[in-house]
């Protein structure tokens, strides 16, 4: 029976345990977002969070007992200063723990265990999608204001051009002739058009008549 054995023993001896441990919340810290086995992740999460809490004391015991486990001074620094500041008031709940499914190779449960609040930074592909549906609608609605103006625009032109055909209309009113006699229209005489018909006929029978004549 397992009576009072917590924790994960994760293959390793307690030594190499505590090490990769301390490996693998320096890497969080470091990066936001790891990708690691499920075991590892969910030991990790129980390890980093106390030390996360820890941090929030910001005194010389709180640095002195987090600097047992956190050797790398960059990472340390950065906890202490932007790390606290985006995690605020936050009381517990400071990492994600997302499964992934099964590893190809030997079949392990693969999980991502992330800080919650750099999650908007660790995932850039989401900011993407929210600004593509965002400016889908601004893009139809500044498609929509040109089809406005061009129907203003045109029925400005309209306006244009009906008044320049006014003007056209008075300038050929005032190029007509002013007289009475221009002003009448040309009556072709229909007489002389009827006499010259009647003699090319009569020319046209006499030709006839002297052909048969000759015959």
């Amino acid at each position: 029976m397992r009576h009072r054995v917590k924790g994960r023993k994760l293959g390793r001896t307690a030594s190499h345990r505590q090490a990769t441990l301390n490996a693998l919340a320096t890497q969080l810290l470091k990066y936001k977002k790891i990708k690691t086995t499920s075991a590892k992740a969910k030991s990790t999460k129980q390890f980093i969070e106390p030390l996360i809490t820890k941090a929030k004391r910001n005194d010389l015991a709180a640095k002195r007992h987090i600097a047992r486990f956190i050797n790398d001074k960059e990472v340390f620094h950065e906890l202490f200063t932007d790390i606290l500041e985006k995690i605020g008031d936050r009381q517990g709940g400071y990492t994600r723990v997302i499964k992934l499914g099964n590893r190809a190779g030997d079949a392990a449960e693969m999980s991502i265990i992330e800080l919650v609040d750099y999650n908007e930074i660790t995932s850039p592909k989401k900011k993407e999608k929210k600004a593509t549906t965002e400016e889908e609608p601004k893009a139809k609605k500044s498609k929509k204001a040109p089809a406005k103006e061009d129907a203003e625009e045109a029925k400005v032109v309209e306006e244009v051009e009906a008044k320049s055909g006014d003007t056209e209309d008075v300038k050929e009113d005032a190029e007509e002739p002013k007289t009475a006699d221009d002003a009448k229209p040309e009556v072709k005489d229909e007489s002389t058009d009827k006499d010259k018909e009647a003699e090319e006929t009569k020319a046209e029978k006499k030709e006839t008549k002297e052909k048969k004549d000759k015959k």
